[in-house]
């Protein structure tokens, strides 16, 4: 599949200010969708998410003979449920895009059924590590055939007759607690799955909210959540909130910019999602909650940040699974920071849709920022952000809008080689960020 890259430069400003409302949230979006379609009647969503990766989502479920439509008039997306175990053969591969969640969750929600499903995707997807999922999957009894190395191409060989499985996770993994609970929908019996490590649990707040018999147990080393397969669930609406992840771009310009103030609505604050905020004031950002309230189990609030002056911090391995998405924009933070911030913990990075922990330290060394990597340990040296590099994105969405985030504050414009993939999760960054202040164009 061909590509052209479409490189985009930031420009240094002086004031940014704004109050505003990001895309929804893709955790909630993908799950939205996937639990619609196994409710009985119509799900209404609010606020769904329309990106590459969520609209990949839909387009597989609609080959999985799941009618889901965007209504006009309301601006809500409607699923029309089939029900648990009333999913139909595709007639063709589920193209994934660029997606790990929609392949991951889906690679588990189709296993207990007597018909075989291929997933493919980009390049990028492609190189990104499945084997996490075929282990418990081929646990349960389901037949899969990989790429070399446990990657897509693969074809899920599923059965009617999988067995549930009680399973230790040995990675905090939110993509893969919810592969195997989504199998476990469709077995009879309970399915179960244990992680040393919290890990964001949308899927858990979902299912409850639509009546799965679900238990949570929660200990001093190891959480177990459990269902009970088989439910037949009545549909309910969903409002999906702002996504806390790409709400961290417009935060952190209204940090570093001199004249920045930036409020942005209806964010989700999950405490499971909020290490990011968690971390911001420990450098002693202004960072305010606003209108707090809870929609279907999740907290949301308006945040408002000032320019602040930041100080370096280190942040412990712990709190990488409630962030884990946030470092490439938490290492610009870094950057113009005083001191030496330690990121700890960061090895999953290795295996996002770049490797994203190289990535991020090589285009902080490029714009003349000192930064090195120690095992999975990212160190990062702040004061000056000096810029006028051109950052290599590796595909990665969360990269190239870091980097341009960085450039409104930097001493010389920022380039990044391809911008083009911000789509896959935030639609309309470039002309959001733009009508606050911010100077960021395509490079001709």
């Amino acid at each position: 599949m061909s590509h052209t890259p479409r490189p985009m430069i930031s420009k240094r400003i002086n004031r940014i200010w704004g109050n505003i409302m990001v895309p929804g949230d893709k955790s909630v979006s993908h799950r939205a969708l996937i639990l619609g379609s196994q409710a009985i009647g119509e799900t209404h969503i609010t606020g769904l998410l329309e990106s590459e990766d969520v609209l990949n989502t839909a387009e597989a479920l609609k080959k999985l003979g799941v009618n889901i439509y965007k209504d006009e008039a309301s601006k809500k997306w409607v699923v029309e449920g089939v029900g648990v175990g009333g999913l139909r053969p595709s007639e063709e591969p589920l193209d994934m895009g660029n997606s790990g969640t929609a392949a991951r969750l889906l690679m588990g929600l189709v296993a207990p059924y007597d018909f075989q499903t291929t997933f493919i995707g980009d390049e990028s997807l492609s190189k990104r590590p499945m084997q996490r999922i075929i282990t418990p999957l081929e646990e349960m009894g389901a037949e899969i055939v990989a790429s070399e190395g446990g990657t897509l191409p693969i074809t899920v060989k599923g059965s009617s007759s999988l067995s549930p499985i009680h399973y230790t996770s040995p990675i905090a993994s939110a993509q893969l607690k919810s592969a195997i609970l989504f199998a476990g929908l469709n077995i009879a019996g309970k399915t179960s799955v244990s992680e040393a490590q919290s890990t964001r649990d949308h899927t858990e707040k979902m299912m409850e909210y639509l009546g799965v018999d679900i238990k949570i147990e929660i200990e001093e080393n190891e959480n177990t959540i459990s269902i009970v397969g088989q439910p037949e669930l009545e549909a309910k609406d969903f409002l999906v909130p702002a996504d806390p992840s790409s709400s961290a771009f417009m935060l952190v310009a209204g940090l570093i910019v001199p004249e920045g103030q930036i409020c942005v609505r209806d964010v989700m604050i999950n405490p499971l999602r909020a290490g990011f905020f968690d971390t911001l004031l420990e450098m002693g950002a202004s960072v305010e909650y606003a209108n707090i309230h809870d929609v279907a189990g999740e907290t949301i609030s308006d945040v408002v940040v000032n320019y602040s002056q930041l100080k370096a911090v280190e942040v412990p391995a712990s709190r990488a699974p409630s962030m884990i998405d946030e470092y490439p924009i938490l290492a610009i933070v870094a950057a113009y920071a005083q001191g030496t911030t330690i990121m700890r913990g960061l090895g999953e990075l290795r295996v996002k849709e770049s490797d994203r922990l190289q990535a991020v330290c090589d285009g902080l060394v490029v714009n003349g920022v000192k930064a090195w990597i120690e095992g999975d340990d990212l160190f990062v040296e702040g004061g000056k952000f000096k810029g006028g590099g051109v950052v290599k994105t590796h595909m990665d969405h969360r990269i190239a809008m870091a980097f341009l985030v960085a450039g409104l504050s930097s001493e010389m414009p920022i380039t990044v080689d391809d911008g083009s993939f911000i789509n896959t999760s935030f639609p309309g960054f470039r002309g959001l960020i733009n009508a606050i202040g911010a100077d960021i164009h395509v490079v001709n």
